[in-house]
């Protein structure tokens, strides 16, 4: 079990800095054309600045998480706070996922799989913190 919640652990913090790394300093503009099919030039000026603003911010904070996690990764298996307050940064976004689901409907494939990989990775890593 250890090695799977790590698995599971490592995958969410590499894809948390890869995405947030991407998302806040790379090119957003591709985010929204491949993960939303959505071209962010066709807003007006306005609507396209602050969105990408807002994006690039919550990409920075997914990046910072992912870096924090990396870097007390000791401490998340061994001292129950830091595994705490790990599952429930985890949970919350996928928690967000849920209600998406359900107040919006159906996402893409490839984000109904990161809810899936997410909710199995707080399972795993749930079950082996609480019996290790």
């Amino acid at each position: 079990m250890k090695a799977l919640s790590h698995f599971f652990f490592y995958c969410y913090c590499g894809l948390a800095v890869a995405a947030g790394c991407w998302g806040a300093f790379g090119n957003p503009r591709i985010d929204f054309s491949v993960l939303f099919h959505f071209p962010v030039g066709s807003l007006d000026s306005y609507a396209r600045v602050n969105l990408l603003d807002q994006y690039r911010f919550l990409r920075g904070i997914e990046l910072a998480f992912g870096l924090f996690c990396l870097g007390v990764t000791r401490e998340i298996f061994s001292v129950p706070r830091y595994n705490l307050l790990f599952l429930a940064g985890m949970t919350a976004g996928t928690a967000a996922r849920v209600v998406s689901l359900f107040s919006e409907g159906r996402p893409s494939a490839a984000l109904c799989f990161f809810m899936v990989f997410e909710l199995t990775g707080i399972v795993v890593i749930s079950i082996y913190s609480f019996h290790a």
